[in-house]
């Protein structure tokens, strides 16, 4: 219970009974010490010697990963700072789809420097103003050193992707991963104006257990996960005409309760047959579009079924809207709502749409699109774990491949631009002198984390790496230069093909900044208690009086 005591001595009571409270410097340090705890969990896991971690539910389920923003997700954190670096990663793989591990082992450890300099009596403001401007002329250099990327150069978007799978267990699948994310991006970027957008859930992504990670293809239209509905139906269609329904082929029910009367057999197949025509129409409409494939987002009743059959139509029902959506985009056909607006010019073209069998499930592949702006990529491995892994690597390649060709900026990978802005920082620092000038070599000494991590993680000796890499940097052009965790030495990054999106970079550093400056500034945390049970009836389970003497 928290309570202030007056001149007289009687205390008043602030906060409830039982809230706990924390501040100065214990605040400050609880908060600090659960927000490294998160980082270092990351840590083993950076670059491409990084390791694994293996994380089990509560029912039970396991996931194997070291993708950063996976990891966070599946641990159940419960500190509020920790929560906080947690959110770092979600916000990190939202905006740019990648960097999330960097960005928070760059948070826990800025969060280490600033405790060091608490501890020198620097006050928390000057330490967050000395970090912000760290951050600017960090991303002022990033904007400086960054190259502008050649987008007709295929190569370029291969090694960006390629370096994002960096850390992955596809391994050995790289290449072949990489070259199906930079096609699927080409192939769903729109031009707006003078902005090239390409947004990656354009991108269907289908996961398959069996065969091999080489057997992963990249469809250039989309799969439906569904069967063909009737078995009288053709199973392949070639050059098909796509009508794409919004609508149900089912006699709609009336919104009142309404009683028929019946009074011989006739007038019972009468109303029978006329179902049965209102059907037929609605098929016949279809038919007379030119349609020969037929996507339904709603119902289908069994009847329109059979004279879809009759006719050859190729049907699937149910599909999910996201489905629809990107078959429109993929077959350029549109999305009708009515039948009755269905005319020849809404349909949508394939080259191919044929019935598969993909593991133990029936799948219709929509392929051999002409300009599809929509495509689909089926992932296959022999492991359910390896399935998830392989989905989380190709995310992260699709990411940045599409971060580049949105902003064709790049940077020079394995801890080399972080060695440069450390560089670029230290000689800043002095320039603004003060107190402040602490806080900005604590910002220079803490993204050098990342090429120390690299290092520490492939087992080679971090303080050479470091020095190495300092000194190489001081050098004319040597800006490019990291370090090659296989044979640890020091080499020019470009010409290795290690190269990551700019964006990602950047939005590292503000999004690590954004969240040591919050914790740094919080210096009191009132936590309430937990709403208690309701107790039960007074006196005990027999109600009032239970137990009790007269």
């Amino acid at each position: 219970m928290a309570y202030l005591t007056t001149q007289a001595g009687q205390p008043v009571i602030i906060l409830k009974e039982g809230t706990s409270r924390s501040r100065g410097r214990e605040a400050r340090r609880n908060n600090f010490m659960a927000a490294r705890v998160v980082a270092e969990v990351l840590k083993s896991t950076l670059g491409p010697r990084g390791m694994d971690k293996m994380l089990i539910d509560s029912l039970g389920d396991i996931t194997i990963t070291n993708d950063g923003a996976a990891i966070l997700d599946e641990i159940d954190v419960a500190h509020p700072a920790a929560k906080m670096l947690v959110e770092v990663a979600k916000t990190q793989d939202d905006e740019v789809g990648d960097g999330t591990t960097t960005a928070v082992i760059f948070a826990g450890e800025l969060l280490r420097r600033a405790e060091e300099l608490l501890n020198q009596n620097i006050h928390p403001t000057v330490i967050v103003s000395g970090f912000r401007k760290a951050a600017q002329k960090a991303i002022e250099t990033l904007n400086k050193v960054g190259t502008t990327a050649d987008l007709k150069d295929r190569e370029v978007l291969r090694k960006v992707a390629r370096t994002a799978m960096a850390s992955k267990a596809v391994g050995v699948a790289r290449d072949h991963f990489a070259e199906i994310a930079v096609d699927a991006v080409k192939h769903i970027t729109d031009q707006r104006g003078d902005k090239r957008v390409a947004d990656i859930d354009h991108i269907q992504i289908i996961k398959k257990e069996g065969k091999s990670l080489f057997d992963t293809q990249l469809v250039r239209g989309i799969i439906i996960d569904k069967e063909v509905v009737h078995p009288g139906m053709p199973k392949r269609i070639e050059n098909a005409r796509i009508a794409l329904l919004d609508c149900p082929l089912e006699v709609e029910k009336t919104e009142i309760n309404a009683e028929i009367r019946i009074q011989d057999p006739a007038q019972m197949k009468a109303f029978l047959d006329k179902e049965t025509r209102m059907l037929k129409e609605m098929v016949e409409k279809i038919k007379a579009s030119g349609a020969t494939i037929l996507f339904c987002q709603k119902g289908l009743d069994d009847v329109a079924q059979h004279f879809l059959a009759k006719n050859g139509i190729l049907t699937a029902r149910r599909v999910k809207q996201s489905d629809m959506e990107k078959l429109a985009r993929a077959t350029d056909g549109k999305v009708i709502t009515n039948l009755d607006d269905l005319k020849p010019k809404d349909l949508g073209k394939a080259g191919l749409v044929e019935e598969r069998k993909v593991g133990d499930d029936e799948m219709i592949f929509v392929e051999k699109c002409k300009h599809p702006r929509s495509v689909a990529i089926l992932i296959r491995a022999g492991l359910e774990r390896m399935v998830d892994e392989a989905e989380r690597a190709m995310h992260d390649a699709l990411s940045v491949v599409a971060d580049v060709v949105e902003d064709n900026k790049v940077v020079a990978g394995g801890g080399a631009i972080e060695s440069e802005i450390a560089k670029v920082i230290r000689p800043y620092a002095t320039k603004i002198g003060g107190r402040e000038q602490l806080a900005i070599e604590a910002f220079a000494d803490a993204i050098e984390i990342v090429p120390k991590t690299l290092a520490e993680n492939a087992g080679l000796e971090a303080i050479d790496i470091l020095v190495g890499l300092r000194s190489a940097h001081q050098k004319p052009k040597g800006h490019s230069m990291g370090v090659n965790v296989f044979k640890g030495e020091i080499v020019d990054m470009y010409k290795s093909g290690v190269i990551e999106p700019l964006r990602v970079k950047e939005q590292a550093v503000k999004s690590a900044t954004g969240v040591a400056s919050m914790v740094l500034r919080i210096d009191d945390v009132i936590a309430s208690t937990k709403p208690e049970a309701p107790a039960g009836p007074p006196g005990g389970p027999g109600g009032e009086g239970y137990g009790e003497e007269d």
